[in-house]
């Protein structure tokens, strides 16, 4: 008897807003107290075709959605009975994060409204049941999990089950760590930006030019600059640069900001609209261009500061904490991380500038390469000097150099078979009913087996 949890298909009404109940609402199954909607199931169909671009992925259909849901329920139904906390305030930073995803997706708060035919109001109060209960559901599974370990083992005998032809074959891979320092701009050349921007200002207050406009043309932000500038931000996101920041929400509507100076460059910033804690704004980036003088000084200090790593002066570690002007990295001790979120890099996850300084190098690991220019995502100019850490040569899954991606893929196993076991002594304790329209899904059975007994 299998148990296939999918929680990326248990967020019903939390992925998509094209929600038109084009179907007469009755009840595709009931677990418990909790109703599962025929709307809700083909909303979540449609979710899920939409993620996958409308391709159809094997194994996944109706039935395997529904199973998704109704185990879904049935976690949450025993988590509030086990009184779980999930507090009204980790759903309601949830669903304020959610709705900035799709404002910033659907490139602003009108264009979000008009997909989601829906007020954002309309659509945070849509998000909080569903989300809530994937929270719920999260705790729930975890908490049937937690005390789960796997031993080596258990690991080996796992790797040793798997035929030599199906193990994963991986390209060859890297870690990274870096030390990055932004060279500054003389003060003549931020003069200069100082300058063009109080002339885009002037222009704007005195109705010669919009700004959008001006915006689109000479602005140096290419995630806002094709919107004319426009930026929406909330009250309660803390991920922005705080000057700019702050300014933008002092602004009255309509107003345009003296010259202001982050952590980017220098901005002048508009506000569009005020919405509570929400606000439209507009903003021109001006960055300040480097000259090569600026670079070679840059260059000069992280060549000072390789001498010490090499003479082991100074850790990598605590040269990052010290020196490196990359202040996401300092936690991590500089070390660069893939689009998956992984430590091991492919060519694929780097820039063009990395693979370059790594092709004209030819660092091997442990080694530091010397100071080299990149442009970072935002277009600005840096110089890095570079440690590869690791590198792994293209190959077939093995017991010593893939330990702990095997280890985890074999606890997840386990934890799979745990919950299996739960549910399958859960199951027959829950109120269960399942439309007959479902009969024929063989994975649903184990609920349809506890539905014709339901209530006894």
């Amino acid at each position: 008897m299998k148990f296939l949890v999918l929680p990326a298909l248990l967020l019903v009404a939390a992925s998509g807003f094209a929600q038109e109940k084009v179907i007469a609402d009755k009840i595709a199954g009931i677990v418990g107290d909790k109703i599962i909607l025929k709307s809700e199931l083909a909303t979540a169909i449609a979710d899920y075709q939409r993620q996958n671009n409308g391709q159809e992925v094997k194994g996944v259909d109706e039935c395997t959605i529904l199973d998704g849901m109704l185990i879904q329920k049935a976690l949450v139904l025993q988590a509030e009975k086990d009184s779980l906390p999930v507090s009204d305030e980790e759903v309601e930073a949830e669903v304020d994060q959610r709705i900035r995803y799709f404002i910033n997706l659907y490139g602003g708060k009108d264009a979000f409204e008009q997909i989601a035919q829906r007020t954002v109001y309309q659509a945070k109060m849509d998000f909080m049941a569903p989300i809530r209960e994937q929270r719920l559901a999260d705790a729930m599974r975890k908490k049937i999990v937690e005390d789960i370990k796997i031993t080596p083992t258990e690991v080996k005998d796992f790797f040793e089950k798997i035929p030599e032809n199906q193990r994963i074959f991986y390209e060859s891979e890297m870690q990274l760590n870096q030390i990055v320092l932004y060279p500054k701009a003389s003060r003549d050349i931020e003069n200069l930006a100082v300058q063009e921007l109080n002339e885009y200002k002037e222009q704007v207050e005195s109705g010669k030019r919009k700004f959008e406009l001006l915006a689109q043309l000479y602005s140096d932000d290419p995630g806002s600059k094709e919107k004319g500038g426009a930026i929406e931000l909330n009250r309660n996101d803390k991920s922005w640069d705080q000057t700019f920041f702050s300014t933008a929400f002092r602004l009255k509507e309509g107003q345009v900001s003296s010259v202001i100076k982050s952590k980017f460059g220098y901005h002048i910033i508009q506000m569009v609209s005020r919405n509570g804690d929400d606000i439209l704004v507009r903003h021109i980036l001006k960055i300040p261009q480097i000259t090569q003088p600026e670079i070679d000084e840059a260059s000069q200090r992280l060549d000072s500061i390789r001498t010490d790593l090499v003479s082991n002066n100074i850790g990598f570690g605590a040269a990052v904490v010290k020196y490196s002007e990359d202040e996401s990295a300092k936690s991590t001790a500089g070390q660069i991380m893939g689009k998956n979120g992984t430590t091991f890099l492919t060519i694929p996850d780097l820039d063009k500038d990395m693979v370059l300084l790594l092709k004209n190098s030819n660092l091997k690991p442990g080694e530091i390469s010397k100071a080299m220019v990149f442009t970072d995502e935002r277009n600005k100019k840096g110089v890095r000097i570079v440690k590869l850490v690791s590198k792994s040569e293209p190959h077939r899954e093995n017991l010593r150099d893939d330990y702990d991606r095997i280890a985890i893929r074999a606890l997840d196993v386990k934890r799979s078979a745990v919950l299996e076991k739960w549910f399958s002594t859960k199951i027959p304790t829950f109120y269960i009913m399942i439309d007959p329209e479902f009969t024929n899904c063989a994975n649903l059975n184990k609920w349809q087996i506890s539905s014709s007994t339901a209530g006894n």
